[in-house]
């Protein structure tokens, strides 16, 4: 079959790779039918050093079940089905306290010989813990939106979750990419009252302004600080979500949160220090996040998109089939792309 193999900074190459076969009586054999880019694929396409062997990529993907492992009850062979971005049992203790991603028996796609999402096909690991089945077919309209299930719309809700949004509360959402526009989705549907989306590009902001943010703050720094103060009768909002992962936006979430807020951080950090000085500690701000369960969220999720009444699968701008997936990513490299959808 065909994948996408990464061996080094911006040296993305689709090749020939072994076809998918059950390891375990666990496993499952699925063939993707839609998958795309991450934001987080970016970080190694922009600072992988050479490898001679190539990491298999992706981890966001839909597909059609082929085959089963002789323990696998469900699900089941023709099955339409999404897999979070990290497999598990869903049934260990973490997985049970809704910590999916520390699973004892879990792991990631694309590491330790699992297949990558971005490929033709994958082995997926504990199946039965890990694939959900959706009530759809593997062309239906909502495809994309359910897409996003596997991650994007997940990662935002999860922001949305550690940073306590509420109804009625004031939200900042940090971060105009995909994670960002879909914690505006989430801070919606959680009765947020006032949303202030801080972002750059005017073709996000304004999706984001759709999906449901009060307001754009388009400054950065001090004056984006400023900016949020004043929209917020001075004192802050009760809510950030950090979808960046550089320091400079964690610096701004500290500094737009009134006292007793919550930031929630899940832009995968690119630093190693968390500034966190006297005047977080004398206001009582929360500070939360980190790599979102996926799994523990989708059953929730998933009546709102089949329902129609949430459509993440808006931030796709671009649609590829395998052959064009090394442009997608310089695509979204150069920010001429929010999101790469995949069909191989």
């Amino acid at each position: 079959m065909r994948a996408t193999v990464l061996y080094a900074a911006g040296d993305v190459r689709i090749e020939e790779v072994p076809d998918p076969v059950l390891h375990e009586p666990t496993d499952a054999i699925v063939r993707v039918v839609r998958s795309c880019i991450c934001g987080s694929d970016l970080w190694p396409y922009r600072h992988m050093k050479p490898d001679p062997h190539g990491r298999r990529m992706g981890h966001e993907f839909i597909g059609v079940v082929t085959e089963t492992g002789a323990d696998v009850g469900r699900p089941a062979v023709g099955d339409v089905v999404v897999a979070p971005f990290m497999y598990c049992d869903n049934t260990c203790e973490f997985c049970r306290e809704g910590l999916h991603t520390s699973c004892r028996r879990g792991g990631g796609w694309g590491i330790g010989g699992v297949d990558g999402g971005q490929g033709e096909a994958v082995r997926a690991p504990l199946a039965e813990g890990t694939l959900v089945t959706l009530p759809v077919g593997a062309d239906d309209p909502l495809i994309p939106s359910l897409l996003t299930l596997s991650d994007v719309f997940c990662t935002g809700h999860h922001a949305a979750v550690c940073a306590r949004v509420r109804a009625g509360s004031a939200v900042a959402v940090v971060g105009d990419g995909a994670v960002g526009l879909c914690g505006v989705l989430a801070a919606r549907r959680l009765g947020a009252e006032q949303i202030v989306l801080l972002g750059h590009h005017k073709e996000r902001t304004d999706l984001g302004r759709e999906f449901g943010a009060t307001d754009v703050v388009t400054e950065r720094g001090g004056e984006a600080v400023a900016r949020v103060r004043e929209l917020t009768g001075g004192d802050g909002v009760h809510s950030v979500l950090e979808c960046v992962g550089l320091v400079d936006a964690f610096e701004t979430s500290l500094a737009i949160t009134r006292p007793g807020g919550a930031v929630a951080r899940v832009g995968v950090p690119q630093y190693e220090q968390v500034p966190l000085g006297r005047a977080v500690f004398m206001a009582n701000i929360t500070v939360s996040g980190g790599v979102a369960p996926a799994r523990a969220y989708i059953e929730e999720l998933l009546p709102d998109v089949l329902e129609g009444r949430l459509e993440p699968g808006r931030v796709f701008d671009r649609t590829v089939d395998l052959d064009g997936v090394p442009g997608g990513y310089a695509a979204m490299n150069e920010r001429r792309a929010l999101k790469v959808m995949i069909v191989p």
